[in-house]
């Protein structure tokens, strides 16, 4: 096995890839697809229709349904929730779930709703309990039920207003898709 598997987990998938860690009552479904060097911590389900990429973290509490995708390098706090079907109904299922894709680099705080079909941009940040009703642009910050846009997050991790500014008041600007800060002569 080239990955660990706790033995007090059910994982029926063959798709997972060396260094992933399973932990304790874990359930992955057998079409579920997880890159390596995971971390899927205890109590997490992970439907068949589900793909996670290379160095994904998942917090306890999670169920991943169908028709969501995690790219490479995405957090996953506790109690995330995810939804896939926008009319949901006992015993009634849709032709197809609603798509549900987190860019790489993403982090999503603990206990955040996110309503099925928004996607949510590459280094964006969701701040805990927030209940994201739609799609969130890279480096975003998004807060709130609803959640809203209330800054961004540069690649090193500081926290921009909506003008771009850290707290000190550095400035920062996009470049080859990234947010740096703005070198000032003085």
């Amino acid at each position: 096995m080239i990955f660990f598997n706790h033995k007090l987990s059910e994982v029926q998938s063959s798709k997972i890839g060396k260094g992933t860690t399973i932990w304790q009552f874990v359930v992955v479904l057998k079409d579920a697809v997880i890159g390596e060097n995971c971390n899927i911590n205890s109590h997490v389900f992970i439907e068949n229709d589900v793909i996670i990429g290379n160095n994904v973290t998942i917090k306890s509490g999670v169920q991943i349904w169908d028709g969501v995708t995690l790219e490479d390098d995405v957090f996953i706090g506790p109690n995330v929730t995810f939804t896939n079907d926008l009319l949901p109904r006992s015993k009634k299922y849709p032709k197809s779930f609603s798509k549900t894709i987190i860019r790489k680099g993403a982090s999503i705080g603990a206990n955040v709703t996110i309503i099925a079909g928004n996607n949510i941009g590459e280094k964006a940040m969701i701040g805990a309990g927030a209940v994201v009703t739609k799609d969130v642009g890279e480096n975003e910050l998004w807060v709130g039920n609803p959640a809203k846009k209330i800054g961004y997050v540069s690649c090193m991790g500081d926290i921009l207003d909506l003008d771009f500014k850290d707290k000190k008041g550095n400035k920062f600007t996009r470049k080859n898709e990234q947010l740096i800060k703005i070198i000032q002569n003085d």
